[in-house]
């Protein structure tokens, strides 16, 4: 198993190109069963996810082919995916596949919505909680699908077809808000969803679904009309660049000091973590390239933050805040409202001499001088970036076990850091 060596101390300086986000690439993959016509989507990051969902939608019978990415001033421009469901051959998405990833559990809703009928596994991915998906199914029953639980399976029926409804969501959820979506595009009028999340990941595929043929009203709000459609074109799209990616080498910058431009990103995709980020001592400037970080000489101020859904400070910033603020001047407090057991990287970081108290779903973060190289283990994939960012502020060697969460959802991260002066390594056991 691979592990991930830093030599900390080392400040960082240059560019880092900033990969597609892995949130929108899944849910734009999965909008392929919605049509028999090739759907291109461009800029996808080479991720563990992203290979194995690959997996999961040959399974039901969809074509992939794939342009890799052009030379050319060391950016990374990702993958161009093509991928073609002219037919489905299987609506089952077993257990062994989609126990390895939750997002794969959105297949759910188009097999429904165009085959009629589908038999999806439960789903798995990363241990930070209970995280049902009650909302999917509640949803999905309201647009007239027919479901029951069969030995750890969703066997769900619709033999008249989907149709249109009116949904409310009794809390914000980004999962229950792509399956929805993607299953009332084909669904019989419009569909209606209320108290939807609006992270820009969901904008991201209504647009693409837009360009599909699909009627879509409300985008980047939280109330989303839906026209559905008995058949849907190809298309051609972009996927937006990766902001828990960005925020997460921002946070590096700041942590290590130097002076990185986070290329081909954008600004209003984070605007409110960044703000946080001014608040430590770090310098965050837009620029027509991307964003520009960074922190030179001065010390990191302690900050008071709670994590909310879009537009707020991302739950998936939380733990590589939380790094951050282990070596700030003084008492920072972290509330996480989004997921329950999301502070197991706590006790990876206090390996490292981080003094931090847990109190319910507050963490309270006192700032120490010096942090100190030691053998931690990845838990998760947020945890584990947060660990590589700790490793990167602590005098001495950092060895990062388990690191394939890493891969999960960070491209090239070795790569990317140490173009910009950072000590790191990937140690491959035999």
């Amino acid at each position: 198993m691979d592990r991930i060596k830093i030599i900390g101390g080392v400040p960082l300086n240059g560019v880092i190109p900033i990969s597609g986000a892995k949130n929108a690439a899944l849910p734009l993959m999965i909008a392929s069963l919605l049509t028999g016509e090739r759907l291109t989507l461009k800029n996808v990051p080479n991720l563990a996810d992203v290979n194995q969902l690959v997996r999961i939608l040959r399974n039901h019978g969809v074509d992939l082919a794939v342009d890799g990415k052009r030379a050319g001033s060391g950016v990374l421009l990702g993958d161009t995916f093509h991928l073609t469901a002219r037919e489905i051959v299987d609506t089952t998405a077993p257990y062994d596949m989609v126990s390895r990833m939750r997002a794969s559990f959105w297949v759910l809703g188009p097999l429904i919505a165009r085959m009629r009928e589908a038999r999806v596994s439960l789903p798995g991915g990363c241990a930070i909680g209970t995280r049902p998906v009650d909302m999917h199914l509640t949803g999905l029953k309201q647009l007239g699908a027919q479901i029951d639980i069969d030995s750890g399976y969703v066997v769900a029926r619709a033999p008249n077809g989907l149709r249109g409804e009116r949904i409310t969501f009794p809390k914000v959820s980004v999962g229950a808000t792509h399956q929805v979506l993607l299953a009332a595009a084909l669904a019989k009028g419009e569909t209606v969803i209320e108290n939807a999340a609006r992270e820009p990941e969901i904008g991201d595929v209504a647009s693409c679904l837009r360009k599909m043929g699909v009627e879509i009203e409300g985008i980047g709000t939280s109330t989303l009309h839906i026209q559905g459609r008995d058949q849907l074109d190809g298309a051609i799209h972009t996927v937006l660049p990766d902001r828990i990616e960005t925020g997460t080498f921002a946070f590096a910058v700041a942590a290590a000091g130097g002076d990185v431009l986070l290329k081909g990103t954008r600004y209003d995709l984070l605007s409110a973590a960044f703000e946080v980020l001014r608040e430590t001592g770090a310098q965050v400037e837009e620029v027509s390239e991307g964003v520009r970080v960074t922190r030179n000489g001065e010390g990191i101020a302690p900050v008071t933050i709670e994590t909310q859904p879009f537009p707020g400070f991302p739950t998936d910033l939380q733990a590589q805040m939380m790094a951050l603020m282990a070596r700030s001047s003084g008492t920072s407090v972290i509330r996480e409202t989004i997921f329950e057991n999301r502070f197991m990287h706590v006790q990876e970081l206090a390996r490292l001499g981080a003094d931090i108290q847990l109190h319910g779903d507050t963490a309270t973060i006192k700032g120490v001088e010096d942090l100190h190289g030691a053998q931690v283990m990845a838990t998760d994939l947020r945890a584990s970036v947060s660990l590589v960012i700790a490793g990167l502020m602590a005098e001495g060697e950092t060895m990062i076990n388990r690191v394939y969460h890493l891969d999960r959802g960070f491209e090239m991260l070795e790569e990317k850091l140490s173009c910009c002066g950072a000590r790191i390594e990937r140690v491959r056991e035999e």
